[in-house]
């Protein structure tokens, strides 16, 4: 359904970075930015970007790693966790915000822009909405970051989704400090789902979860 595109990081460093895009389908309702998880923009980020499209949506995944590793897609293995997490660390948090910005000038001109993103990116949703002006709403799934920064005040509403059954995440922990920091902030728990809920994969997939989170997200960018 998409296809790979070029987005000029202008705010950073001027660098050309390649993205998922896909065309809406029917009523047009906005702009999504899908931010990857740390393996790269692979089947299920090109999955979710069509889906958005397929809900009204021009939808684009920035390859965030393309400095480091042009084309870099990884394993859901141990060695693939590896890689993303060494990319992950080592990516400046500027130029991946950057990067976002560069994603909202691009399809800002179709209406709002709104953010989601997963793992890795959901923290990066959630920075985002408190760093990077011009969004609509962001919905961020299962940042590791976002308890850290919890301070941060979105300019957008947003809303943040966490699994209970997630071991490196204590979802209670995040929970309290976003609210403390920002009451208006819904934090949602799926009580049976873990991290990576809504990606596909068999070993993390949770359809119930991953639907309920959708539906939620869904709400909130056409309100």
């Amino acid at each position: 359904m998409g296809e790979m595109i070029r987005i000029k990081s202008v705010a950073a460093d001027g660098f050309t970075f390649p993205a998922y895009h896909a065309a809406p389908t029917g009523d047009r309702k906005g702009g999504v930015i899908v931010i990857q998880e740390i393996f790269g923009i692979d089947e299920h980020v090109k999955r979710d970007v069509d889906r958005w499209a397929s809900l009204g949506f021009e939808a684009v995944a920035p390859a965030l790693y393309e400095r480091r590793e042009p084309g870099f897609v990884a394993h859901h293995d141990e060695a693939g966790i590896k890689d993303g997490i060494a990319h992950a660390m080592a990516t400046p948090r500027e130029q991946v915000l950057a990067d976002i910005a560069a994603c909202r000038d691009y399809l800002k001109g179709g209406g709002k822009v709104c953010i989601v993103g997963y793992c890795y990116g959901g923290s990066f949703a959630w920075l985002a909405a408190g760093e990077v002006g011009g969004l609509a709403a962001a919905s961020s799934y299962y940042g590791s970051m976002v308890q850290a920064n919890a301070q941060l005040k979105p300019m957008c509403p947003t809303i943040v989704h966490l699994g209970r059954l997630d071991a490196g995440i204590p979802a209670d922990a995040v929970k309290q400090a976003v609210e403390s920091a920002n009451p208006s902030v819904p934090v949602y728990i799926y009580e049976d789902a873990g991290h990576g809920f809504n990606n596909e994969d068999p070993e993390r997939y949770s359809e119930p979860a991953a639907r309920l989170a959708r539906e939620r997200t869904l709400a909130l960018f056409t309100t």
